[in-house]
């Protein structure tokens, strides 16, 4: 999936280049994070819910809120249960592990997944029931 590809490049791009134009060796980890999260959402997205999916990279120095929309409002995300290994489903316990916090609210015409991404990881507050 050529589209899921460079959605996670242009992430890992504006995190280390961003706003600052040149490479932070500090936000080398972020950046890391910040890609897989965004392949996560956009994965759950594509998968789970209906196009248009929409990603949004918001940056508050070096912090990061990464929103993922898409059209199935009717839908709510999940944390996957206890699955056997190689079953899939846990993509938003890797996202919850790699964020500072996790959530995600419905609008009029869209469901919203969002993460933040910065130097400390999850705090513990999200909104995803488990």
């Amino acid at each position: 999936m050529s589209e899921l590809h460079a959605v996670r490049g242009e992430v890992r791009d504006e995190v280390t280049h961003g706003a600052r134009g040149g490479g932070d060796p500090q936000l080398d980890q972020v950046a890391d994070d910040a890609a897989l999260i965004a392949t996560e959402l956009v994965t759950n997205a594509i998968r789970h819910g209906r196009p248009p999916v929409l990603v949004l990279l918001l940056r508050d120095d070096a912090r990061f809120l990464l929103s993922v929309g898409d059209r199935a409002r009717g839908s709510a995300p999940r944390l996957a249960g206890t699955r056997p290994a190689g079953k899939g489903g846990f993509g938003l316990h890797i996202v919850r592990r790699l964020s500072r916090d996790l959530g995600w609210f419905r609008t009029g015409a869209a469901k919203v997944v969002w993460a933040e991404v910065g130097p400390a990881r999850f705090t513990g507050r999200h909104g995803l029931p488990g």
